[in-house]
């Protein structure tokens, strides 16, 4: 349903925003207007009557079908979401350990220690690591 359709059964609309207005509510009464209409940005149209009215009680008194405020959603909308194979934590924790091994080895290095073989593979591990990780990340 269009705000504006809903907009034209009720009583003393008056715009308070750009996308809002005040009424008074049909479901009670009401001779100074109580309920707030919404136009969101995605096209629903959200109501709220601050004596407590319900929206059911709302839309049965202004002579609306409530099919009529919960069309049927596209097919976009039953996609799942996204979901990461793993915990942003989980990778963080890794990442951090990855990136440990590999100061380790700088620091070393820089001292002029030379890497054994161990530790060598080691360090490709961690860079392997941090690639993956990296590729969590990103989604790829």
């Amino acid at each position: 349903m269009s705000v504006d359709t809903f907009l034209s059964v009720l009583d003393k609309v008056r715009k308070t925003g750009a996308d809002s207005w005040i009424a008074c509510c049909p479901a009670h009464p009401d001779k100074h207007p109580s309920m707030t209409i919404k136009n969101s940005s995605d096209g629903r149209v959200l109501v709220r009557c601050f004596a407590e009215c319900s929206f059911e009680d709302i839309v049965a008194a202004a002579g609306v079908s409530l099919d009529e405020f919960f069309p049927d959603k596209p097919l976009y909308h039953r996609a799942k979401p996204f979901r990461r194979p793993y915990p942003a934590a989980d990778v963080l924790e890794c990442l951090t350990t990855e990136t440990t091994i590999v100061q380790i080895a700088a620091v070393d290095l820089g001292k002029g220690i030379p890497l054994s073989e161990v530790d060598r593979e080691r360090l490709r591990l961690a860079a392997q690591r941090i690639r993956d990780a990296s590729e969590v990340i990103h989604g790829r």
